[in-house]
């Protein structure tokens, strides 16, 4: 046995395909959202975080529930009827083909990951929803999902679709992210669109250093990833796009996660965690 493997308990029953010494982004955001389906690996990244940012959790919790929204609002308002949802995780409460279905009940929903764990609860829950499928590839490399016989088969690219990157992108750590997205919003029809939340270097000198402290945790723990852009390289993800308001009488523009049309009024601030956590749901021009 390995130095790394005797370091951590492995589970008594473990999937085929899974390393229970090496952290998986799926399981460590199941971690921070308080869920079972992860191992000590997975945990000890949530613990790291902590110690530099007590209220790490609200990083996960931030991007689901600017899911919920932003699909509610793709569903009602822009009229969606497919999304391709990368890097999905592990099932939860409230993943996109029930608050899409809830409106819609003949919204086509395929979630793309490449976690064993993850198909394989995602599978079991879908097992009687014609509507929904899950697909295993790598959402880092575009070609890979787009070409993909099962997501071809189940999503019509002739007509608009929400693509999501929620929670996804902050752990592409090249520098050609913006490449990486011109080849997803290519291959989109006019009226398309993308939603994405982001860890988040909002640049002021209080939350710069929150977040290049949690940034150096992340990238130096199990997991090995997680940048926290700016809002300049952020825009870089959505090249050529038109970008939705976030809020009656805004102006389009990169937010908040927790501001990017909120459920009602703010009762309470903000914490430091929820201030370096940003998303921006954007649309392909049509003609």
């Amino acid at each position: 046995m390995t130095k790394a493997a005797s370091q951590y308990e492995a589970p008594s029953r473990v999937p085929v395909g899974v390393d229970p010494t090496r952290a998986s982004i799926a399981r460590v955001y199941d971690a921070f959202l308080g869920g079972k389906d992860n191992y000590a690996i997975d945990r000890e990244v949530f613990e790291r975080v902590k110690k530099v940012a007590p209220e790490a959790q609200d990083l996960a919790w931030s991007n689901r529930n600017f899911l919920i929204r932003a699909v509610r609002f793709l569903v009602d308002q822009g009229g969606i009827r497919q999304f391709l949802d990368c890097g999905s995780g592990l099932p939860t409460a409230e993943n996109t083909h029930q608050v899409a279905q809830r409106i819609a009940p003949e919204a086509r929903v395929v979630y793309v990951d490449n976690d064993p764990v993850v198909i394989a609860h995602g599978n079991a829950l879908l097992e009687e929803n014609d509507y929904t499928n899950f697909v295993s590839a790598d959402i880092f490399q575009p070609q890979q999902v787009l070409q993909n016989p099962e997501v071809c088969r189940h999503l019509n690219f002739d007509e608009p679709i929400a693509l999501l990157q929620v929670g996804t992108l902050h752990h592409y750590t090249a520098d050609n992210g913006g490449e990486l997205m011109r080849e997803y919003i290519e291959a989109l029809a006019p009226g398309s669109f993308v939603a994405i939340s982001h860890f988040y270097n909002p640049e002021t000198p209080e939350h710069q250093a929150l977040a290049t402290r949690m940034e150096d945790v992340f990238i130096h723990s199990p997991m090995g990833s997680g940048r926290f852009r700016t809002k300049a390289e952020l825009m870089k993800f959505i090249p050529g796009l038109e970008i939705i308001p976030p809020g009656p009488g805004l102006e389009p523009d990169i937010v908040l996660s927790d501001l990017w049309w909120p459920d009602g009024p703010l009762l309470r601030p903000l914490s430091q965690v929820e201030e370096c956590s940003a998303a921006v749901v954007a649309r392909k021009p049509i003609g």
